[in-house]
């Protein structure tokens, strides 16, 4: 069994799907509408999928809180060290604000925060 997507509720989707293209690239877009709400995503060739909702009931000047029951942060897995260190140039490129690239024993991880403060850790193990 494997998690097949994951939809976040924003206060932009433009301004997410912008965000999320910039940071992982291009791939093949989805939209989907419901009465109080819009949602679009993508789907990149590795087969990871995101949503993004806006909800009429989420306030504009709402933010992530990651203390609150839901999620805590979104963690993608990258192949090696260098793809992690790929990934925090690149946010830095951007001006995306990240924290510090960790080493630790058992991984190397950098972290960022989307436009709704939603933390986005880029992960990956070291070899056994």
């Amino acid at each position: 069994m494997t998690i097949h997507h994951v939809t976040l509720t924003v206060t932009d989707v433009d301004r997410s799907m912008n965000w999320y293209r910039a940071l992982l690239g291009e791939g093949f877009e989805f939209e989907l509408n419901g009465p109080t709400w819009e949602r679009r995503g993508i789907r990149w060739p590795n087969g990871t999928m995101l949503g993004f909702t806006r909800h009429e009931s989420t306030a504009d000047a709402d933010s992530f809180n990651f203390t609150r029951v839901g999620l805590d942060h979104l963690a993608i897995g990258c192949a090696d060290e260098a793809e992690v260190l790929a990934i925090a140039a690149t946010c830095d490129a951007l001006e995306i604000e990240r924290g510090p690239i960790e080493d630790t024993p058992y991984a190397w991880v950098v972290t960022c925060w989307d436009p709704d403060r939603i933390a986005v850790e880029f992960f990956c193990y070291k070899p056994q």
